[in-house]
């Protein structure tokens, strides 16, 4: 089952790497991360560019709102499961994968 997860931003350079990284680096593997810049006008741009993973989809749009951009990635989704990031926030490495667990566990797949 692929998870989407989608991360809006605007100016969050000193945050971003730690919230991508968060998500890249899940035990839980079959994913796509979706980060939407929302006109940053900081570094962050110049930070998410430069990230290889083929996992990883980096969109950016004229600053429209923290509701437009997310909006704007789950347009874009591709995943059976959705899951929603801030930019100045972090998970650990098993959320993912714990998740999953729960949700097979109570029969929800």
């Amino acid at each position: 089952m692929l998870v989407s997860v989608i991360i809006p931003t605007f100016n969050r350079a000193q945050f971003i790497e730690q919230a991508v990284n968060s998500v890249l680096n899940q035990t839980w593997q079959n994913l796509e991360l979706i980060v939407v810049d929302d006109g940053s006008n900081d570094q962050t741009r110049g930070l998410l560019e430069k990230i290889e993973d083929k996992r990883f989809h980096y969109f950016y749009q004229e600053n429209k709102g923290v509701s437009s951009a997310r909006n704007f990635g789950l347009k874009r989704a591709r995943g059976d499961f959705l899951a929603l990031l801030d930019s100045d926030d972090y998970w650990l490495p098993e959320k993912l994968s714990l998740q999953r667990s729960e949700e097979r566990r109570v029969g929800k797949e």
